[in-house]
């Protein structure tokens, strides 16, 4: 029996040893934290990138921390703006410069290749990825790319080149965009190539050749003031942009213009192409301000020779540019309103009528003027309103109110605009009182909803 105990005894230790032995196992093979997480590796012929991530169970913590390291990598990658780079001739006092240098890191993060995970680590919580760049391969692939883009703006160059000589502007520009769409990244260093027998600086040459090419280019507008109503409506307006070769009888056509309030404010139809007779017909649809002198600029839209293609550095460049550019002066007449009104408060006429004195305040302070002469006024206005006794309900005494408001023309009594204020309701301790709070809604009313689309209707 003490035999059978013993034996008994030996199994139950050994089955308990395996366990122990297990956890010891698994404790000497735990990663320790690598060192690249206290303190970035430097090594002179990498750049480096690290990135993290927590893992909160709601995004893809992998991806996260990749994209962080990624970007870190990509923060070592620097612009070095050259001093012969159009850059430093330009960008005199450094106005974009900062922000060409933020651009470019954009595309070095959009196009960097050939980069390297070299490690991964991660505990209950986090995770973190290393990855580094070989400065050398960088330097190469960078220096291929660089060469298929200036042969390419090459090739654009010469095209432009034989447009310009052709008398062909507008081909030219739009060659020369191209030209300089295809080198645009390295607008920081010099390009140095020969060119029909002599040594240019690429990105240089093309910038000054559109601008060379600007300069031989002439906008004129006809008239050159108008004199016109601030209702359009009441106007025969027709100005005319023409584009031609400053000193020579040539006209430009396809030119592509643009058009904008340089003062006051409006709506004008912003881009235009010139006919085969170098014009365009500048389109004025509304008049905002109550400026009475406004100014409206035409000018060359450089970025139309952008088409549909995206650059963030071309309108920094474009930006810069002397640009040919005319301007009609506008001296606005501000239109004539006679106001009649009828308000009244159950069939009684009111001493103040309150719909009729808000709309001349909101017309006034939008540019119109008033006269009691209906035979002198242009826009003939009239504002009926009246209030009626609703139900009693214990205390509570409800009134309606209700409006019509009619503008017209005074020349021909052409109705313009007509709006109605339906049976608001009013409530307040009596019936005179109620009567005043309904008017106060129907105040309230016409500022946030009927004031805007009459000015909108009479401007028309």
């Amino acid at each position: 029996m003490t035999r059978v105990l013993l034996i008994i005894v030996c199994l139950i230790v050994g089955a308990c040893s395996p366990s122990t032995n297990k956890s010891s196992s698994q404790a000497k093979n735990t990663k320790e934290r690598p060192a690249w997480l206290s303190a970035k590796p430097v090594q002179s012929g990498y750049y480096i990138g690290i990135g993290h991530s927590v893992k909160d169970g709601l995004n893809n913590y992998i991806q996260t921390a990749k994209k962080s390291a990624l970007e870190d990598l990509v923060s070592e990658v620097k612009v070095n703006i050259a001093s012969t780079s159009v850059l430093s001739q330009i960008d005199i006092n450094k106005e974009f410069q900062e922000r060409y240098e933020q651009i470019i890191q954009t595309t070095i993060a959009d196009e960097i290749e050939e980069f390297e995970q070299v490690e991964a680590w991660e505990d209950e919580r986090n995770y973190w990825v290393y990855y580094r760049l070989s400065k050398q391969r960088y330097k190469e692939i960078k220096e291929e790319k660089k060469r298929n883009a200036v042969s390419l703006g090459l090739d654009f160059f010469t095209k432009a080149k034989q447009s310009e000589r052709n008398s062909e502007p507008v081909t030219a520009l739009g060659f020369y965009y191209q030209g300089f769409r295809a080198i645009e990244k390295y607008l920081d260093e010099p390009i140095r190539l020969e060119f029909e027998g002599k040594e240019i600086l690429l990105t240089n040459e093309i910038i000054a050749s559109m601008q060379l090419l600007l300069d031989q280019i002439e906008l004129a507008v006809q008239p050159k003031e108008v004199v016109l109503n601030r209702r359009l409506a009441q106007n025969e307006l027709s100005v005319i942009a023409q584009a031609s070769f400053k000193g020579a009888q040539k006209t430009i056509n396809d030119l592509p213009l643009q058009a904008y309030f340089e003062k006051g404010a409006g709506d004008v139809f912003p881009s235009y192409k010139t006919d085969m007779q170098g014009t365009a017909k500048i389109l004025l649809t509304k008049i905002s301000s109550r400026d009475l002198e406004q100014t409206v600029a035409v000018k060359v839209d450089m970025m139309s020779f952008a088409g549909n293609a995206t650059s963030d550095i071309y309108p920094l460049i474009a930006g810069k540019m002397v640009v040919p550019k005319a301007s009609i002066l506008l001296k606005v007449q501000r239109p004539l309103v006679y106001i009649s009104s009828s308000e009244k408060s159950f069939g009684l006429e009111k001493s103040n009528q309150q719909l009729a004195n808000r709309i001349k305040n909101y017309l006034a302070n939008t540019g119109f003027e008033f006269t009691d002469d209906k035979n002198k006024a242009e826009l003939y206005m009239d504002v009926r309103a009246d209030s009626e006794k609703g139900a009693v309900s214990g205390s509570i005494y409800i009134t309606y109110v209700t409006a019509v408001i009619r503008v017209a023309s005074s020349r021909d009594n052409k109705e313009i605009y007509t709006t109605t204020l339906d049976r608001v309701k009013g409530f307040s301790l009596d019936f005179e009182r109620s009567s005043q709070e309904a008017y106060n809604k129907s105040l309230e009313t016409l500022e946030k909803e009927k004031l805007p689309e009459l000015l909108n209707a009479i401007l028309q």
